[in-house]
């Protein structure tokens, strides 16, 4: 069995993030350990702090260093990664040299209410994790465009096409997962 973290760099209620991210975890095994990693009360990380980490930064580091793989889904704030999502990277990668996302496989997929499925986010997250040492699932790429055609309300993916195309590509990542 094999613990799955979730790292969903939208923090807004009903987000179409979570939704991708629901339909990539129904792809995982059933005995899958699956944590959502919470980001949104993270303190904004302050290197002056790495001495003396609050709470809340040793917490969230001890949580990814728990986990095994990553999935991470982002949507694209202003042709580049949530200011959350970043935040998250920098304190579970700090102090330096103390980085604990290091090693373990990620899948990354982005998404978009508009046609261009938030690429330009993907990739300034793959070039994140490069840095941060974490091998990374190069295909299927998951760039899901036009999500609130796909999604309910709730930003749920209702769209069976797509449900299906995203538990395959997380099948795909077990494997790759399995490698490391």
């Amino acid at each position: 069995m094999s613990k799955y973290g979730i790292v969903v760099g939208s923090i807004r209620k009903n987000s179409y993030s979570k939704g991708v991210a629901d339909a990539l975890v129904a792809g995982l095994p059933a005995d899958a350990e699956v944590t959502y990693l919470n980001i949104s009360g993270l303190p904004l990380y302050n290197q002056d702090l790495d001495e003396n980490s609050p709470e809340a930064y040793t917490s969230f580091r001890t949580q990814v260093a728990a986990q095994d793989a990553f999935i991470f889904v982002t949507p694209e704030h202003n042709r580049s990664i949530p200011a959350a999502l970043k935040n998250a990277l920098d304190i579970a990668s700090r102090p330096w040299g103390q980085n604990v996302w290091a090693g373990k496989p990620a899948l990354v997929a982005s998404q978009s209410i508009g046609g261009t499925a938030g690429v330009l986010a993907h990739h300034v997250l793959r070039q994140s994790l490069v840095f941060l040492d974490m091998p990374t699932l190069q295909q299927p790429e998951l760039y899901i465009g036009n999500t609130s055609t796909l999604a309910d309300e709730n930003g749920q993916i209702t769209n069976d096409d797509t449900k299906a195309f995203l538990a395959s590509a997380a099948q795909q990542f077990v494997a790759f997962a399995q490698k490391f």
